[in-house]
């Protein structure tokens, strides 16, 4: 799975290895991250890939790497992403350019090319489960590539939902809120963490735990009818 050394991707590896499945944790630039993390999973048999993700060489050779020491890839979970600052009115013409490259090559093309890449290595019963994002459906005003690359990834998920039926392959797609995590930390300080987790009537933000726990089922063989769905883990935040 991509981006697993932190946050969100690292709960889903967790997860995963908890049930006696055997993890390929990616990485673009973490690697002592990505190797406490790979001591740390319950099982055996893990191992660590590296890449960037705007790199489709990079990520072909990162794929093949981990079919390599798993054998074969049943499932993959296009995590990874990255989220730039770059309010329209506030950024230069270079800046905004640079962002939006950067971010729909990680963020879309990236799990374009992963998707890709990974079928050739998925037996019939494979699963492919997608990060999105409550912001592809609200809106990212301070980041709009990230919303735009999200709701992408969101249409990519359907898309390849209905290419692979009859390969017997389901893809499915989470779009979680605010998560507590490393990089989120910081925003949830008050007082603006105050008015995050008010965005919920729960009154909290996701645990990184909880989405793993939808990835996980979606990545199930029970789960093959919710292919092409797109599930929203918000706390009610957002309702649409």
């Amino acid at each position: 799975m991509t981006g697993a050394s932190r946050g969100i991707g690292r709960a889903i590896a967790t997860a995963f290895a908890a049930q006696g499945d055997r993890v390929a944790i990616h990485h673009r630039g973490s690697a002592a991250e990505a190797a406490t993390r790979l001591v740390e999973l319950p099982g055996q048999g893990h191992t660590v890939v590296q890449a960037d993700l705007a790199d489709p060489e990079g990520v072909r050779r990162m794929v093949d790497a981990a079919a390599g020491e798993l054998g074969a890839i049943d499932v993959v979970v296009n995590n990874a992403g990255v989220f730039l600052h770059h309010p329209i009115v506030e950024s230069s013409y270079e800046e905004w350019q640079a962002a939006w490259r950067r971010t729909l090559d990680v963020n879309l093309m990236g799990a374009a090319n992963v998707s890709w890449c990974a079928l050739k290595h998925m037996p019939a019963g494979g699963r492919i489960v997608n990060v999105s994002s409550r912001g592809a459906f609200r809106g990212e005003p301070d980041s709009p590539a990230y919303g735009a690359s999200k709701a992408g990834l969101n249409a990519l998920g359907q898309s390849l939902a209905i290419a692979l039926a009859p390969h017997g392959i389901a893809v499915a797609t989470v779009a979680p809120g605010f998560v507590e995590t490393d990089m989120t930390n910081e925003h949830l300080k008050a007082p603006r963490g105050d008015a995050i987790r008010a965005q919920s009537p729960f009154g909290r933000v996701a645990l990184p735990e909880e989405i793993a726990a939808a990835v996980v089922f979606l990545a199930s063989p029970a789960a093959e009818w919710a292919s092409g769905a797109v599930l929203d883990l918000n706390g009610a935040s957002y309702l649409r």
